[in-house]
């Protein structure tokens, strides 16, 4: 990775998303951080060199800022444990819809782009896309969202790959606002995922279980044989 990249980074308010800034302003990167609140919005050396205030649903009015955007990293979600319809309805905008609109338009802005710098987006799925985790509104998102990146990645046609790069992070439990019982500090997540990334792998793991790393490469070569069979019936 060029240390002179822009990255945008949503979710950047959060745990995690602080010690990714953290972590790419120290390496020398510029970050556009992109949050729901309205008072994370301070300016220092550990805050994102901007901050852009945004609403799930109105993801077009960013295109302005994804178009300066290197490696996007789409990393915001919600996990509520309430069993309300409406905790489903809004784990699936926020968890998964969001992160796919984001997706499609970061693809867009890839397609047009004339630099010689080709663009990545890396989303974070989460081990609850096939494992458990207590919270049926979050396995259904994250089981959504991980589809539609492997999907998305599998049938992408030569062109766009050649403007555009897709990673899934796969992470496990680390400690945060919406998990005060995570195993994994943030900060170790951050710089296994900033060091994964380096590699050309398109799943980034950080998990403490082991389950994690047989199945998912698995769950995702699977996908890959799929995709084979719906490009060939196409043709």
């Amino acid at each position: 990775m060029n240390n002179k990249k822009t990255i945008g980074i949503t979710g950047a308010s959060g745990a995690l998303g602080k010690e990714l800034t953290k972590l790419f302003r120290q390496k020398g990167y510029k970050v556009i951080g992109f949050t729901h609140s309205k008072t994370n919005s301070q300016i220092n050396l550990e805050s994102p060199d901007i901050w852009i205030k945004w609403e799930c649903g109105k993801e077009s009015i960013l295109k302005k800022y994804l178009k300066k955007i290197d490696i996007l990293i789409l990393n915001h979600g919600i996990y509520d444990l309430s069993r309300e319809n409406s905790n489903y309805e809004n784990s699936i905008e926020i968890n998964a819809l969001s992160k796919f609109k984001f997706l499609n338009l970061f693809e867009e802005i890839a397609v047009k782009n004339e630099s010689s710098i080709k663009k990545e987006i890396w989303i974070n799925t989460s081990e609850a896309e096939i494992l458990p985790a207590l919270n049926p509104s979050y396995e259904i998102s994250k089981s959504l969202i991980g589809k539609l990146v492997s999907f998305k990645k599998n049938l992408l046609n030569q062109d766009t790959k050649k403007k555009l790069t897709i990673k899934k992070i796969i992470l496990g439990p680390f400690k945060s606002e919406l998990n005060p019982i995570g195993i994994m500090s943030p900060k170790f997540v951050s710089r296994r995922i900033y060091d994964l990334a380096n590699s050309k792998r398109y799943l980034i793991i950080v998990s403490p279980n082991p389950l994690t790393y047989v199945l998912f490469p698995l769950k995702e070569f699977l996908n890959f044989l799929y995709c084979q069979i719906i490009y060939k019936y196409k043709s």
